[in-house]
């Protein structure tokens, strides 16, 4: 018999409803949730195939125990009693912060929540991160240093009271296609549309206003624009008097970027930049979108302050219609940093430095004290590895050995390692160089919760039984903690348990339950008590720390420049049907037969002058490594510049990546680097 359940899309951080169709045991289709607040009854082409990969043949079913450099299936008791042996043998011997945690944005909230609190409150050490360090750490410290809050302010729903949509960094069809449905509505609407990206994009088809900027001059092109509106008066004198401090202080620096010094940094006319300044500030509402190509810098944290800027500036904040809305690349990356899986924060961002917090955190927890040391975020982790400092690492539900900067440096590390034990539904790149792996239910197989980008936490609904012996992530952890003789603090029978326990210390949870999630729409944080709705819209009345703070930033160079020897800068991306590490949708025939291989882009111009032709195959190559692959001759990229999609395994981009940190957020320089290219051979 065929039944359908309402669940969530595992991909991107828009959270459209689906419902999986399920018969005899299997997962058999998807279909559009019509009630649905987010998708409204429509799905994209990787929702409509979110069902494909769950019974893939090449999903783990039983744990593996890796003897003499090859796997050989293990029992669960076999295997856990191995990971509790070797991770309290190195704690022993070496401390708690030996060992490094990575937790998933592909996990629930309860999953988050428990991998965490195992990493502090059993190992005990702070070192725990997971994969939003490499796409939006910077936006959450940029956001928290101007509003006391880093997340998207509004609703994704309220683009349909913009007046104008600026996006910035941010291929909404490819990353998000439902959110740049709702950009085409309001543009048919009469709504205004900026885009600004090193790439040509889709949503450029209807953009009143194309912005190509040189790849890393973010800074620059907002500064620039900021002096357009401060001189021509349409800076909002009210809402600055009234809400904002550090005006002064920005004056300063915005003068100091006259257009056309401006357009020599950028390579984007004045006249444009000019252009597109005057349309946001005019409207009457102005939303912002940005993604990973504002983050993904050594200058995140500078790109997102000074997107802040520009908002408080023109008083786009704390309405419909307008504020700052980051696009969160994956399905639960808002709520894996709501739930603490950072090395800085526990759960609902409160400081592991505040000695009030962990000891309010501990009491729950039932445990004497909790780590105050700041932890290793992921590049760090990998660093720490490779120095011999980390021994051992538990992974679950990450393959850094495709999503990380510079990956041969990655695979040294994890090599460097005494243990490493990977938890996931498949054998990832990964998931090869570990000592055990353990296999884990994918979203379908189990009950939880995730929060998309726009701050709403939702139900997810088991539709089927996990393959084989594999177990939901979270009784995976429960049962590890058990044979470490931790069982006392995680006694939990069901996922509605976690989440009555994650509430109590994260306040913006606390009015939360899942009889109350249990409804098409869900509930948008902050929902301090039962009674309170939700809140659709942040920073209506004063920001969270008070007053919004603007932030004087100068425009800083990228780490690293083009030079003779590697004369072109990359930068990467995603293309629509592919996603993240390719884990997930290159197990789905549909999906993969949309793009099925990598691509390198290259201008008409640089292809003709290096002898390339479309489809031949080239070598690109960085200071860090080099790969083969073939050339899309496109004039989507300008001069100088190539773009590669990052979901491709075997050739990599992340093998050439910086990895540089923004000294703030620690998140790596992946959307600039110096690279040569060559033509190598017309086929292969």
């Amino acid at each position: 018999m065929l039944s359908f359940i309402p669940t969530i899309c595992p991909y991107c951080g828009a959270g459209c409803g689906i419902l999986l169709a399920a018969k005899d045991g299997n997962a058999v289709g998807t279909m559009p949730w019509s009630r649905h607040q987010i998708s409204e009854g429509r799905l994209c082409i990787k929702g409509w195939n979110a069902h494909q990969f769950i019974g893939h043949q090449d999903r783990l079913k039983k744990p593996l125990i890796k003897d003499n450099g090859s796997f050989r299936e293990a029992t669960w008791d076999e295997a856990l009693n191995l990971v509790a042996n070797k991770l309290k043998e190195i704690k022993g011997k070496d401390g708690p912060d030996a060992i490094a945690v990575l937790s998933s944005a592909k996990c629930t909230n309860e999953e988050n929540y428990l991998i965490q609190k195992f990493a502090r409150a059993v190992i005990g050490t702070n070192n725990v991160d997971h994969c939003a360090r490499l796409c939006h750490a910077s936006t959450v410290a940029g956001l928290l240093a101007a509003f006391g809050s880093g997340a998207m302010t509004n609703s994704i729903a309220d683009l349909g009271q913009a007046d104008c949509i600026f996006i910035i960094g941010s291929d909404t069809t490819s990353q998000h296609p439902l959110i740049a449905r709702r950009v085409i509505m309001a543009k048919e609407r009469g709504a205004k549309i900026i885009i600004a990206d090193p790439k040509g994009i889709q949503l450029c088809n209807v953009a009143d206003v194309y912005l190509q900027q040189n790849p890393g001059s973010d800074v620059a092109l907002l500064n620039g624009m900021m002096k357009v509106i401060i001189d021509h008066g349409l800076e909002d004198k009210e809402f600055i008097q009234e809400r904002t401090e550090g005006f002064q202080e920005l004056l300063q620096t915005i003068h100091d970027y006259p257009l056309d010094k401006v357009e020599r940094i950028t390579g984007v006319p004045a006249a444009d930049i000019e252009k597109a300044a005057l349309i946001y500030a005019e409207a009457k509402s102005s939303a912002i979108l940005f993604a990973m190509g504002i983050t993904q810098h050594s200058t995140g944290t500078d790109n997102v302050m000074s997107i802040a800027n520009l908002a408080m500036l023109t008083g786009n904040v704390g309405r419909a219609g307008s504020g700052i809305n980051p696009l969160r690349g994956q399905n639960n990356v808002q709520g894996a940093c709501d739930m603490g899986a950072l090395p800085n924060v526990f759960p609902g961002y409160q400081a592991v430095t505040d000695a009030e917090k962990r000891a309010k955190i501990a009491e729950v927890w039932g445990v004497a004290e909790l780590p105050s040391q700041v932890g290793l975020t992921v590049v760090e982790m990998i660093n720490a590895a490779s120095e011999g400092k980390v021994k051992a690492m538990y992974i679950t539900g990450e393959n850094p050995m495709v999503s990380d900067p510079d990956i041969g440096h990655v695979k040294q590390g994890l090599e460097n390692l005494q243990f490493l034990v990977v938890q996931d539904i498949f054998l990832t790149e990964t998931a090869k160089l570990a000592d055990v792996v353990l296999p884990s239910a994918c979203w379908a197989e189990k009950e939880g919760t995730f929060t998309n980008t726009e701050r709403r936490v939702q139900r997810i609904r088991r539709a089927i039984d996990p393959p084989g012996e594999s177990r939901p992530d979270w009784e995976i952890v429960c049962e590890l903690a058990r044979v470490v003789g931790a069982g006392q603090l995680f006694p939990f029978t069901s996922p509605s348990e976690i989440f009555d326990e994650l509430r109590k210390v994260t306040p913006q949870y606390a009015g939360m339950n899942y009889e109350r999630l249990n409804q098409p729409d869900g509930l948008q944080w902050p929902c301090p008590d039962e009674s309170h709705p939700g809140t659709p819209i942040l920073h209506t009345k004063q920001f969270t720390r008070g007053k919004g703070k603007f932030h004087a930033v100068a425009y800083r160079e990228p780490a690293e420049e083009p030079d003779s020897q590697y004369p072109y800068i990359l930068t990467t991306g995603r293309v629509m049907s592919q996603f993240h590490t390719g884990t997930m949708t290159r197990r789905s025939p549909a999906l993969n037969n949309e793009f099925p291989e990598a691509f390198v882009e290259v201008n008409p111009e640089d292809a003709s002058k290096l002898g390339i032709e479309d489809g031949d195959w080239v070598e690109v190559a960085s200071r860090r490594g080099k790969i083969e692959i073939k050339a899309l001759v496109s004039d989507k990229v300008k001069p100088g510049v190539l773009f590669i999609p990052f979901h491709f395994a075997e050739c990599a981009a992340n093998v050439l990546t910086n990895p540089a940190l923004d000294p703030i957020a620690k998140i790596p320089e992946l959307k600039v680097c110096a690279v040569a290219i060559q033509a190598t051979k017309q086929s292969k």
